[in-house]
């Protein structure tokens, strides 16, 4: 995973101008200097090069739109995102978890990029969690925090997957007659964590990657806390697992309501491509974009 970055400066005409980025690089603390890298195929580049100094504003978890719109060709950009001149001249993003403005320390020629070097003139930072970056989705760092905070004070935890394979849900039989569920631990005997649930998947010859969080709800009636992932899987070995196109899912075989509302959500988000993460509990709770 790595953060999200909104790289910004000043043209030497005065325009702002500024493009996502996912990294950028100490170089020392004394002096203060810190290095980005611009593709010499970007449009910005010869403006990057020319101006006097730059700013790295790291995002919080609450400006994915604004990653996006900075990522985007828009000319737009600083007419739609709120922003403010930095102490060194650069454009700060309004919201963002911290700011680094800099001037311009050196450029060096770097194959089909350029590497600008800045010393920092100023910084700052807030309480803000940063947005993280990982396998071409958005992570919230609060809601990732959420799921372990609930594991640690419930009084027992059921942790599970929605896993895909070739576009196929998978599924496992569960004990009950012609019963199937989702892969998880927990359900008996001690709390169930993520390193129990990939014994158990690998048990069941299934490689998972849990990329991403996806649920985190209470069950007051059972005192469970259930936290779900979701990703790719492969299987290794033909068994247990039962595999269910998404438009013929087997509902009536699933063993809880909360489950099947939460792979009807699953379903629904898949078709358009932008998952969720939900908290609450069984019942209701609040449902955030992340990707």
């Amino acid at each position: 995973m790595t953060g999200v970055t909104i790289v910004t400066t000043a043209g030497i005409d005065g325009q702002p101008r500024g493009f996502t980025a996912n990294s950028f690089t100490s170089v020392s603390i004394e002096p203060p200097l810190l290095l980005i890298c611009v593709g010499k195929s970007a449009a910005s580049m010869d403006v990057f090069k020319q101006a006097k100094g730059f700013a790295v504003n790291i995002l919080s978890e609450a400006q994915k739109d604004t990653s996006v719109l900075f990522a985007s060709k828009r000319p737009d950009k600083f007419e739609v995102a709120g922003w403010r001149q930095g102490p060194a001249g650069n454009p700060l993003i309004d919201g963002s978890a911290a700011w680094f403005d800099c001037i311009r320390y050196q450029v060096i020629d770097a194959g089909d990029h350029i590497i600008l070097m800045g010393h920092i003139e100023a910084f700052s930072y807030t309480d803000a969690n940063p947005l993280g970056y990982a396998r071409g989705g958005y992570i919230t760092l609060g809601l990732e925090q959420a799921a372990v905070n609930a594991a640690s004070s419930a009084s027992r935890t059921v942790v599970g997957a929605i896993l895909e394979t070739n576009d196929r849900l998978i599924l496992l039989p569960d004990g009950r007659p012609n019963g199937l569920a989702l892969p998880e631990v927990g359900r008996s005997g001690a709390s169930g964590s993520a390193s129990q649930l990939h014994a158990m998947l690998d048990r069941e010859g299934i490689e998972a990657h849990l990329g991403f969080l996806f649920a985190v709800f209470e069950h007051p009636g059972t005192q469970e806390q259930c936290i779900y992932y979701r990703g790719e899987a492969l299987l290794h070995a033909r068994g247990r697992p039962v595999l269910a196109s998404f438009d013929d899912i087997p509902w009536e075989r699933l063993p809880n309501e909360a489950t099947r509302s939460m792979l009807r959500r699953y379903a629904a988000e898949r078709k358009i491509g932008r998952f969720k993460i939900y908290s609450g509990d069984h019942k209701q709770g609040v449902v955030k974009a992340v990707d």
